[in-house]
């Protein structure tokens, strides 16, 4: 039996990577050591670590008509990542970010969207794009019409809607009528009115604060693990303990190992397990597997 595919919708990044001692405070302009370019954006990331965890992934974004575009497609492909329903916009700049990344592997960046803003919409309609399709994923680094036709789509063909609701931003209710899965941090919880979360208990509360929203939400907690609730059922699991070499990707690298085990059958509990394991591992800087 052939395994679903994950579409993916979103965001693609030529992501400028600057190492520092640490990141400059307002007006402080920091020494670095050394700079990089690294394939990103929450979209491309995220399906990259689909096809990483073992599933088969197709992208559906926009790139420019320049050598960013060009370097994110190939990025895409050395993946394993369709990318045939991504888009090349003329006269458009491609999606790019900056970030800085300090010697305890904490970062902090800063994104201009270009193309990933201007996908089209009704070209989600087209039938091949969801072809084997078992699960949709959708971030918040492209337009909010963008994620909607996505979501309507895989609503009218039966197909479950997973959100990382990152950036944090205003969710609009016929939007999140259309989700299936919602996942946060623990700062795009409160900011959605799921309380603080300090420790696992508080995150397990926000979860299923969440899942009376949502038919079910992971709520991930950094070095202390997630939470999640699906219906009544909610559960939380701690992190393993990792020396921290880079937190950055860590969510996305979640992301895509928790969808490569939803469509190969894994409940919840185990899925998300898989995806905590996967994203400590790659916060210590361990190979995938």
């Amino acid at each position: 039996m052939t395994m679903p595919t994950v579409l993916v919708v979103g965001s693609l990044h030529h992501d400028i990577m600057v190492e520092a001692d640490h990141l400059p405070r307002r007006d402080e302009t920091a020494v670095g050591r050394r700079w990089y370019p690294k394939f990103g954006g929450k979209g491309g990331n995220q399906a990259v670590a689909v096809a990483r965890a073992g599933a088969p992934c197709r992208m559906f974004g926009a790139v420019g008509d320049d050598g960013f575009g060009a370097f994110l497609r190939q990025g895409l492909r050395a993946g394993g990542v369709e990318d045939r329903f991504v888009q090349t916009l003329p006269g458009v700049g491609s999606g790019m970010s900056v970030a800085i990344l300090d010697a305890r592997g904490d970062y902090a960046a800063t994104i201009v969207s270009g193309a990933n803003l201007k996908a089209d919409p009704a070209a989600l309609a087209a039938p091949d794009l969801w072809r084997d399709v078992g699960l949709l994923i959708l971030q918040n680094e492209v337009s909010e019409a963008l994620n909607l036709a996505a979501a309507r789509e895989a609503r009218a063909r039966g197909v479950r809607c997973l959100l990382n609701a990152a950036p944090a931003r205003e969710l609009p209710a016929d939007l999140a009528g259309l989700v299936d899965l919602l996942v946060v941090n623990a700062v795009e919880a409160e900011m959605m009115g799921a309380g603080a979360v300090r420790s696992l208990e508080e995150a397990r509360a926000a979860a299923e604060s969440l899942a009376r929203r949502f038919p079910a939400a992971i709520v991930t907690a950094g070095s202390l693990g997630l939470a999640a609730a699906e219906g009544e059922t909610g559960f939380a699991l701690p992190a393993e303990k990792v020396r921290a070499v880079s937190s950055h990707g860590a969510g996305d690298t979640f992301i895509g190992t928790l969808a490569a085990g939803l469509v190969r059958g894994l409940d919840l509990r185990a899925a998300a397990g898989a995806a905590s394991l996967a994203a400590a591992r790659h916060v210590g800087g361990q190979a995938p597997g």
